[in-house]
């Protein structure tokens, strides 16, 4: 399998503390799924930067180091429901209802939108039915995905977390650019990371 770069702007914000940030960065997920990033800028708040933007990068490359298929959509982990069919922009999705067969991290009780024609996901959302963290009270979360020959990109993530000491934390990241990887841009990440 390749490995495949992204360009990632995530805009964060604490709405209780009034404070707000943006960063853009390389991400790129190896053949074997490892995801690096590599921070190209960022504007805004530190207390945003620290708490929501970076530790949100710290759980996706620790849960992309650790991850199996324990979470994957599948029978094996979920119940599903099918609840109809929706039509956007000609696109005709169907629509079915998740429920995780175990409460587990990272398992979540939501929707699946599925494409009628390549049954590749569309979109995912829901929320995770066990917290990651004690300071965590709960996770909401939607991913919308586009299908480009034959492989379903995610294009858009939102998250609302409930945190047990700064309230609401909300973080909205869109992907673009997905491309094979330079090898200036794969340097230029595991530079990064032994720092």
């Amino acid at each position: 399998m390749k490995h495949v770069a992204m360009d990632v702007t995530m805009e964060a914000s604490i709405p209780k503390l009034k404070k707000q940030g943006k960063l853009s960065a390389l991400r790129i997920i190896t053949g074997v799924g490892r995801i690096t990033y590599k921070v190209l800028g960022f504007s805004g708040d530190d207390t945003v930067k620290k708490e929501v933007i970076a530790r949100y990068m710290t759980a996706e490359v620790e849960s992309a180091q650790s991850r199996t298929g324990d979470i994957a959509i599948t029978p094996a982990n979920y119940n599903f429901k099918y609840k109809g069919s929706i039509e956007r922009n000609g696109q005709k999705s169907l629509i079915f209802e998740l429920k995780p067969r175990q409460k587990r991290v990272g398992l979540f009780k939501g929707e699946l939108w599925i494409d009628s024609k390549t049954y590749l996901p569309v979109r995912e959302q829901g929320r995770f039915v066990k917290s990651p963290s004690v300071f965590i009270k709960n996770v909401d979360f939607l991913r919308n995905y586009e299908i480009r020959d034959g492989v379903s990109y995610l294009t858009h993530m939102e998250s609302k977390t409930d945190t047990r000491i700064v309230g609401l934390a909300q973080l909205n990241i869109d992907y673009a650019n997905y491309h094979e990887p330079a090898p200036a841009e794969e340097e230029a990440v595991d530079e990064a990371e032994t720092r």
